[in-house]
């Protein structure tokens, strides 16, 4: 009885070594290898990128009279402002991205529309001294109710069925981070 309990013994210690070895390696990056969930601040090329919302802008109404300034949008169109924060978490100066843009689940892609963007709120790259973040620290983007500034995207209303809308953020090279919209 003594020997078959040493052998199960044995062999649960052998099972859980080959599951505990298997685990690892497994997870996947969320941005990188899958899209990660907005309220997660992710690293790009030394800034860390946080989506807080995406919501769909009208711009009848304060106070998104405010972040979108171009025409009326086409009945056929919806205006959506991605809320997002960028900062340099480092000691050194670092240069944020410029290049975004919102891809459907058919591939097809959609670009900002920053000109016609409220330019308090609006996002705008630009280099960021150690521990500084867009929006800046005390400015109305950072004090207002999404605490970010804002990517503006005018999608078709047909492709806003194609979800899940996935950001994407692209950084130096092949690098990029993506998030999964919550819309």
């Amino acid at each position: 009885m003594e020997v078959l309990l040493r052998r199960l013994a044995v062999v649960a210690c052998v099972l859980g070594l080959v599951v505990g070895v298997a685990a690892c390696g497994n997870e996947d990056e969320p941005g990188v290898d899958e899209p990660a969930s907005e309220g997660l601040a992710l690293g790009l090329d030394g800034i860390d990128y946080n989506v807080f919302i995406t919501r769909q802008l009208n711009p009848a109404i304060p106070p998104d009279d405010t972040y979108y300034t171009g025409p009326e949008p086409a009945p056929d169109e919806v205006l959506y402002g991605v809320f997002v924060q960028a900062c340099n978490n480092s000691n050194e100066r670092r240069a944020t991205t410029d290049r975004f843009k919102v891809v459907d689940n058919q591939g097809n892609e959609f670009e900002p529309e920053q000109s016609e963007a409220g330019s308090i709120i609006a996002y705008e790259p630009r280099v960021l001294g150690s521990k500084e973040c867009i929006p800046a620290a005390g400015s109305l983007a950072q004090l207002g109710p999404q605490a970010a500034s804002m990517l503006l995207f005018k999608l078709p209303l047909q492709d806003t069925e194609n979800r899940p809308l996935e950001l994407e953020i692209e950084g130096e090279g092949d690098e990029k981070l993506t998030y999964e919209l919550d819309i």
